[in-house]
């Protein structure tokens, strides 16, 4: 007799997420949106290549530059908005506050999300709920299917543009969170796409 795999609850608070005890093995992540666990997608070769190779380099960086600020791949993020029912995990973070033991990243500066046409309407509603985050001041949002980026920067009011800027391949990516800056093309070294 074959097993019935159960299906998580259809509703649950940021508590009852983080005791909730995963029983499908096979799923690697999961998020909590809006109250709702929700199983992250695999990565393809292309979007755990560029997770890498940036992670790589801002953590060059970071290190070079010194201070607490460090990346972190995967951070778990607590939007303001319904944040007792949202629990979302980019690919990558920057954060300057001290090291900890928590599930939780404390004040991230810098977001990141590598986008795959599988989960483009997911992390475009993640980056919008990134942007009520106090801390956060730049989200960067990489294609994994071409070279190229969005931008999203919070104005010196507080605002955030309704539209990113775009960043091509042969752009400079400049990141004023950590006083950073790359050659978009240069991120996509260890891709199929640096290839052709």
């Amino acid at each position: 007799m074959a097993g019935l795999r159960k299906h998580p609850p259809a509703r649950m608070t940021l508590a009852e997420f983080f005791a909730w005890n995963a029983e499908d093995l096979a799923v690697r992540s999961w998020q909590l949106i809006d109250g709702e666990p929700v199983a992250m997608s695999p990565a393809t070769e292309a979007h755990g290549a560029l997770q890498m190779e940036l992670g790589r380099l801002l953590g060059n960086h970071l290190i070079a530059r010194g201070g607490l600020c460090r990346v972190i791949s995967e951070p778990g993020i607590v939007p303001r908005v319904l944040s007792d029912r949202n629990y979302r995990v980019p690919d990558l973070g920057v954060t300057c506050a001290p090291p900890s033991s928590n599930l939780m990243v404390a004040e991230p500066i810098l977001l990141i999300e590598i986008l795959s046409p599988s989960n483009e309407i997911e992390t475009w509603a993640n980056i919008w709920a990134y942007t009520t985050i106090p801390s956060v001041t730049e989200i960067v949002i990489v294609s994994s299917t071409r070279m190229a980026a969005d931008l999203l920067r919070r104005r010196a009011d507080g605002s955030w543009p309704e539209i990113p800027e775009r960043i091509e391949a042969d752009t400079i990516l400049t990141l004023d969170s950590i006083d950073f800056t790359v050659m978009l093309r240069d991120i996509y070294r260890t891709t199929v796409l640096a290839a052709g």
